[in-house]
């Protein structure tokens, strides 16, 4: 029987979001795989694809058949429970992002919805499966995740002449009247109220006309330019009035005149650090802005769009599909622990070497990121009833399961087949990060729903 260790060649996307040449991280790990790519210096590279999925299915790097026919052929790769459950395929979609400008505001539908669309659309919605993500950032990321506490909303309605402007004096009445004392109770009539108001308003605004846009857009521009750390006015949710305008003026710059320069005053500004992560649900509105990021997701290629995008544009279903919770960012967070599944030699401990796992509310997968910090340092991932993916994002090493050993590298990426005890040892001592070999996991096993 084949040993379940393979060595994989990714695909990669270019959109015109993504970073440009070698500052893209997607290409990078990309390039080290694939022999027949070369990175393009002016062309933007966006997305590294990991898994089965049939838009860009990974291959097997020694025999170029694609992951996809291999668990097919041999579902106890995948674990017989998984094979049965997800129909011979991965559950999960393993990606690698690297954002040079804003990607479209979007949201992904759930299961029953990608039904309904890929039934009626199949051009614009490939896929019948649900889309909830995971994001780890890799480098500095920003982005507008969920929508805002109702009251930072109010604050901006009286504070951006040019956003009320657009959701109307009738509607920014009706918004505040509604929330006012009203903006953090869990009454469940209350919530019911301030998420119709919260559509209602939110819907106004992304069916703006054109030319009332573009004489917003004007005042707008206008206000982020000339008012500086005043902007948006005094005790607003953002201390720092400069850091909302520069963001106006980027993103006006990257999507001229575009409705999502006003979408940023309904949703959360979220900035991850390294190695800190967000979870989004089905139906959850975000919109990525610059960064690279790990991303694992449900096995899905479905996103609604309705801004900063030439891509086509659905508002009607967005606007209806959304689920309109409002949240701090706090809530948009993950707080991961440490992974029980894994065991480190002496040179790993005393390097404080470290296993974190994110784990979110679903059961197609979660993510364990390691830092092996001393050459010599070394980490024994038990077996699990389910596969494997690793991806190499820093320094050299080895990985080995069984008699099977391979090199380890940045942009490597590697199958791991179902019960697979995996054997990862680095080769590169801490760099001034503290950090020395590190490699994210991403994995699915049945167990009880999270």
């Amino acid at each position: 029987m084949r040993n379940p260790l393979i060595r994989l060649q990714c695909g990669v996307n270019s959109y015109d979001w993504g970073k440009v040449g070698k500052t893209s991280a997607a290409a990078k790990f990309g390039a080290a795989t694939a022999s027949d790519f070369s990175i393009e210096e002016e062309k933007p590279y966006a997305e590294l694809w990991m898994g089965t999925h049939p838009s860009l299915p990974s291959k097997d790097l020694e025999t170029q058949q694609t992951l996809l026919e291999l668990v097919d052929q041999t579902p106890g790769l995948l674990s017989l429970d998984i094979a049965e459950r997800y129909e011979n395929k991965l559950p999960f979609l393993f990606k690698v992002l690297s954002i040079g400008k804003a990607l479209s505001i979007q949201a992904h539908p759930n299961k029953k919805l990608a039904e309904q669309l890929h039934s009626k659309d199949p051009k614009n919605y490939p896929d019948d499966n649900h889309k909830p993500e995971m994001t780890i950032a890799v480098t500095p990321f920003d982005g507008l995740c969920g929508f805002r506490p109702l009251a930072e909303i109010a604050h901006f309605l009286k504070t951006v002449p040019s956003f009320r402007e657009l959701v109307g004096e009738e509607e920014a009445k009706n918004f505040e009247d509604t929330v006012k004392g009203k903006e953090t109770s869990d009454k469940e009539s209350d919530v019911e109220a301030n998420k119709k108001a919260l559509q209602s308003a939110f819907t106004k605004v992304m069916n703006t006309e054109k030319d009332a846009l573009s004489s917003a857009t004007s005042s707008l521009i206008e206000s982020a330019k000339s008012e500086g750390s005043s902007f948006a006015g005094e005790g607003g949710p953002s201390n720092d009035g400069k850091e909302l305008a520069d963001l106006v003026v980027r993103l006006n710059d990257q999507f001229p005149g575009d409705i999502g320069l006003f979408v940023q005053f309904f949703l959360n500004y979220v900035k991850l650090e390294v190695g800190e992560a967000m979870f989004l649900k089905a139906d959850d509105i975000h919109a990525y802005l610059s960064g690279d990021i790990i991303e694992c997701m449900a096995s899905s290629d479905n996103v609604v769009r309705a801004g900063f995008t030439p891509k086509f544009k659905d508002v009607s279903t967005l606007t209806t599909m959304l689920t309109y919770s409002y949240a701090p960012i706090s809530e948009q967070k993950m707080n991961p622990t440490d992974y029980p599944y894994a065991t480190f030699n002496a040179a790993a401990y005393s390097s404080n070497s470290s296993a974190t796992l994110y784990n979110p509310p679903i059961p197609e997968f979660a993510v364990v990121r390691s830092a092996l910090n001393r050459s010599g340092a070394k980490v024994t991932f038990r077996s699990i009833e389910g596969p494997s993916i690793i991806l190499c994002t820093k320094g050299k090493g080895t990985i080995s399961v069984g008699n099977k050993t391979e090199k380890l590298e940045e942009g490597y990426v590697f199958f791991v087949g179902a019960t697979a005890e995996v054997v990862i040892e680095s080769e590169t001592g801490a760099e001034e990060d503290g950090e020395g070999l590190v490699l994210f996991k991403a994995f699915c096993e049945i167990e009880e729903e999270k």
